[in-house]
């Protein structure tokens, strides 16, 4: 399988890793706090005191969870504040139960504009600055390999501010790329070259 990487710039963002240390933790936390809140308040819970519990435990999941994932997945929290923007980049096979599923999103899901990555090509960028179902502000870029689809998933707690770090998350997303567990010299007759 695939593993992805990018290069965040470490002034904006702090990487959600794979460490057991204190590094990131507090980060961490307020940015899985601020999305429990917004799937609370879209699913219609009323807010609860004992909350940041829950956002402690997947806190301290979190990093077993990315060991799971072997770099399938990689994460940032907005390094200034961290409960207003969390974004998620993918790498997951293109089956056609995953095409089925994205054929079958909300007509919303259509408006897309193109995205070009110098990584990985041509791709598809949305925004949704308000949703209609008064879910967070939401940004996906998505690129499709023929085996495979790249996505990167910004989502931001304050729709006002939304259009202040979209740039930010641009340019983050337009440094993911994909790396392949290929032996050196196995092939000297191919030539891999990135998209253009």
């Amino acid at each position: 399988m695939p593993r992805l990487h990018a290069d965040a710039d470490r002034a904006q963002w702090v990487p959600v890793t794979e460490s057991y240390g204190l590094a990131g933790r507090r980060a961490r936390k307020k940015a899985i706090r601020m999305l429990l809140g917004q799937a609370n308040a879209a699913m219609g819970a009323v807010p609860r005191p004992g909350g940041g519990v829950a956002a402690w435990a997947l806190s301290q999941a979190t990093p077993w969870l990315m060991r799971r994932a072997a770099g399938r997945v990689l994460a940032w929290v907005w390094k200034a504040e961290p409960e207003l923007l969390v974004v998620m980049a993918q790498v997951q096979e293109a089956t056609p139960q995953v095409r089925t599923a994205r054929a079958m999103m909300p007509m919303e899901y259509d408006d897309t504009v193109d995205f070009r990555s110098p990584h990985l090509g041509v791709g598809e960028k949305l925004e949704l600055p308000m949703p209609s179902n008064g879910a967070p502000p939401l940004a996906t870029y998505t690129w499709d390999t023929g085996t495979h689809l790249v996505t990167v998933t910004a989502v931001c707690s304050d729709r006002e501010r939304f259009g202040t770090v979209i740039g930010a998350v641009d340019e983050l997303a337009r440094t993911v790329r994909i790396a392949d567990d290929l032996t050196i010299g196995a092939s000297p007759t191919v030539l891999r070259i990135d998209p253009s």
